[in-house]
C-alpha cells in the first residue's frame, strides 16, 4: 500500500468517526477531506475544486430552487384536510394514500421541505382523527425516502452517484434508471407498514395543549412595579430581571394598554404589570430583592391568558441541518431575531424550564416559543427553505394555495423531467433553465433562488466528489476491489452486489448518505472492472442502500426531523427499521441484478 492510498484510508476513518459523532457540521467535514486530501498532494487543486463544478453538484443545487417554488404555493399543503376524513374512518387506508402521495411527490421533489411541510400537517390529522402522531411521523419519514429512490432526481445521493459514474468515463444514469427497482420498494415499504409496520408503531398520545405538554403553567406569573422599585426608569435589558435572573418579560400592561414581547429598550414605568416567564427560586429571589407586587392568582394561567393578544404559542422544531445546533438561543439571539420569547425546550426527551438561553440545542429539540403573530406568516415562509432552522409545529400561518403558481410549476418541473427523459439537455441545463423560466415567470424572484439552495449540501457534495477522485488515484478502490473479488468472486457478481448494498446500507446508518455513496460508488466501478462486467448494478445497489436507512433516527435527515416530533425513542426506529432494512437487503439481491443485467 502507497504512501497515498494509506493517506486516503487515514482521511476516511477520520471522517467517518466525525460524521458519525457530528463534532464538526458534515459540509465543514466535507471541505477537510478535500482540503486534506489536496494538501497531501493526493489530488491536484483542480480536482479538488471540480467538485464545484460538477453538473451533480449544478443539479442538486437548481433542484432545491424547483423544489422551494413548488412548496411556495401552497399546494401540498391543500392534502391535509382531505386526509383527515379518510385517517378518521380507516387508519390503514389513510396511512396507504399517505405513503403513496407522499412517495410520488418525493420522486420529484427533495423530500427534506415536503416532510418539514407535513409533519404540522399530519400532527393536525392526529388531533383530527384521535391518532397519536407517534402512528403517523415514521411512515411520514419513510415514504419520503422510499419516493425519492424511484428517479434520478428524487435525492441529491441518485445524482452524486451519477456523477461520480460520469466522471469515470460511464454514462450518466437517466432520469428514470433507478425507477424499476425504486417503485418495487415504494410498494413493498408501503405495504410493509400496511400489514406490519403499523403493529410495531408506538402509541404515544402527547398533549393537545402545548402548555400542558411542556408544563409552562407554574413558570408563568405577573408582577406590578412599585414607585419606589429600582426598576422604574430602568429599559428592561438593562435591568435585573433580564441582566442577573435572565427573566423574560413576554407582555407589559400600562394604562389600559398593551404591550406585548416588548423590546429590550423598553422603558418600565411605576405601576406597570409585567407578565414573566421564570422558575420558583427566580421568584423567591424577586420577592427577596426588589420592591414588586405579585399577582398570585396568575401562577395559574389558562389557556386562553397563553393565546391572547397579538401573540401566539408556536412549537419549533429544530431541523437536522440548523444553524442552531450546537449553539444556544443567546448565541444565536433568538429573541430580538425573532421577536419572540423562549417558554420551554423539550431537549433530550427531557423538558428544560430553567436557563433557556444556555441549553445546547441538538437536532430535534423542540423550543416552545410565544411570538408575535406577524412573524408566524415569516416564519412559514421560511420554512420553505431548504436552510430553515425550525419545523413550526403549528396549524397557524398555512401558506395560501396559489392555482397559477401551482400549475407554472408544475408544468415546468414536467418540462425539467421530460426534456433529461428524452437527452434533449443534460439534466444540470435542465434544471437552470427551469429555474430561469420560474423567475421571469415571476413565480419566484433571484433573492429566493438563492435562498433555497441548501448549500450545506453542495459543500458536502463537493468534497464528497473529491474523495472519489483520491480513492481512485491513490489505488485504494482498487485494492478494496481486489478484496471483493478474491474473497466473494467465487460466489458469483450477486454476492457481491449484496455485499456492496449491505455495506453501504450501515455505514448510512451511522454517517452522511451522501458519504457513504461517495466512499463506495469507486469502489463498485472498479470491482466492475476488475470482472468485466456492467458498473450498472453494482452502482444501483450503492445508490439504493445510501437512502434505505430505516434502523436509526440519525441515518437519514428526515428520520431526525420526526425522531422528537413524534415523541419516539431510539429504538422505536431500531424496532421498525430493522425488518425492512432486512427486507429490502434481500430484494435488492436478487432484483438488481435480474431488472440491470451483469
Amino acid at each position: 500500500m502507497g504512501i497515498d492510498a494509506i493517506i486516503v484510508l487515514i482521511v476516511i476513518v477520520v471522517a467517518i468517526v466525525l460524521f458519525a459523532t457530528e463534532w464538526l457540521s458534515i459540509d465543514l467535514v466535507a471541505i477537510l477531506i478535500m482540503m486534506a486530501l489536496t494538501m497531501s498532494g493526493v489530488i491536484s487543486a483542480e480536482e479538488g475544486l471540480a467538485g464545484f463544478s460538477n453538473p451533480a453538484t449544478i443539479t442538486v443545487a437548481f433542484m432545491f430552487v424547483l423544489s422551494y417554488a413548488l412548496l411556495k404555493t401552497g399546494s401540498l399543503q391543500r392534502i391535509g384536510p382531505y386526509l383527515g376524513p379518510i385517517f378518521k374512518r380507516n387508519f390503514n387506508l389513510g396511512i396507504l394514500i399517505m405513503m403513496v402521495f407522499i412517495g410520488i411527490v418525493s420522486a420529484f421533489v427533495n423530500n427534506t421541505p415536503i416532510v418539514a411541510m407535513f409533519i404540522p400537517v399530519m400532527v393536525s390529522i392526529g388531533k383530527i382523527s384521535g391518532i397519536s402522531p407517534s402512528k403517523l411521523l415514521i411512515p411520514l419519514s419513510y415514504a419520503s425516502i422510499f419516493g425519492g429512490m424511484c428517479t434520478l432526481i428524487g435525492t441529491s445521493t441518485n445524482v452524486l452517484v451519477s456523477g461520480i459514474a460520469e466522471k469515470s468515463g460511464l454514462e450518466p444514469f437517466s432520469m428514470f434508471l433507478s425507477a424499476p427497482i425504486g417503485i418495487t420498494f415504494l410498494l413493498v415499504g408501503s405495504i410493509y407498514i400496511y400489514f406490519f409496520g403499523k403493529r410495531l408503531l408506538p402509541d404515544r398520545i402527547s398533549e393537545s395543549d402545548p402548555s400542558e405538554r411542556f408544563a409552562v403553567r407554574d413558570y408563568m406569573t405577573e408582577i406590578e412595579i412599585l414607585k419606589d422599585s429600582e426598576f422604574v426608569g430602568q429599559r428592561i435589558m438593562d435591568s435585573i430581571l433580564a441582566k442577573d435572573l435572565e427573566i423574560d418579560v413576554i407582555e407589559v400592561r400600562r394604562n389600559g394598554n398593551l404591550f406585548t414581547l416588548p423590546a429590550g429598550d423598553f422603558e418600565i414605568k411605576s405601576g406597570d404589570i409585567l407578565k414573566i416567564r421564570c422558575d420558583v427560586e427566580k421568584i423567591k429571589a424577586l420577592k427577596d430583592r426588589l420592591k414588586v407586587s405579585f399577582n398570585t392568582s396568575a401562577l395559574r394561567i389558562n389557556e386562553n391568558e397563553l393565546q391572547k393578544g397579538d401573540t401566539s404559542i408556536l412549537e419549533l422544531i429544530i431541523t437536522s441541518g440548523s444553524e442552531f445546533v450546537g449553539k444556544n438561543l443567546r448565541e444565536m439571539d433568538f429573541r430580538r431575531r425573532y421577536r419572540a420569547v423562549p417558554l420551554a425546550i423539550l431537549h433530550s426527551e427531557k423538558v428544560v424550564h430553567e436557563n433557556l438561553h444556555s441549553v445546547i440545542l441538538n437536532a430535534g429539540d423542540i423550543i416552545l416559543t410565544e411570538i408575535k403573530m406577524h412573524r408566524v406568516q415569516s416564519l412559514k415562509r421560511e420554512e420553505m427553505s431548504q436552510s430553515s432552522p425550525f419545523i413550526v409545529l403549528s396549524e397557524e400561518g398555512i401558506i395560501d394555495f396559489n392555482r397559477k403558481k401551482f400549475i407554472t410549476v408544475l408544468s415546468v418541473i414536467a418540462g425539467v423531467v421530460a426534456i433529461a427523459s428524452f437527452n434533449i439537455l443534460p439534466i444540470a441545463i435542465s434544471t437552470i433553465l427551469g429555474a430561469m423560466v420560474l423567475v421571469l415567470s415571476k413565480t419566484i424572484n433571484m433573492r429566493e433562488l438563492y435562498a433555497s439552495i441548501e448549500w450545506k449540501i453542495i459543500f458536502l457534495l463537493a468534497g464528497a466528489l473529491s474523495l472519489g477522485v483520491a480513492m481512485h488515484n491513490s489505488g485504494l478502490a482498487d485494492m478494496i476491489a481486489s478484496v471483493f473479488v478474491d474473497q466473494l468472486g467465487g460466489w458469483g457478481p450477486i454476492a457481491i452486489v449484496s455485499c456492496m448494498y449491505f455495506i453501504t446500507s450501515m455505514l448510512t446508518e451511522i454517517m452522511s448518505n451522501n458519504a457513504a455513496a461517495a466512499l463506495i460508488a469507486p469502489i463498485a466501478i472498479t470491482t466492475a472492472d476488475k470482472l468485466e462486467l456492467s458498473p450498472y448494478p453494482f452502482l444501483i445497489a450503492v445508490m439504493i442502500a445510501a437512502s434505505a436507512s430505516f434502523m436509526t433516527p440519525i441515518g437519514y435527515h428526515t428520520n431526525t426531523m420526526v425522531y422528537t416530533a413524534g415523541q419516539y425513542k431510539f429504538r422505536d426506529f431500531f424496532r421498525i427499521g430493522l425488518w425492512l432494512n432486512i427486507l429490502f437487503w434481500i430484494l435488492a439481491t436478487f432484483l438488481i441484478p435480474l431488472f440491470y443485467g451483469f
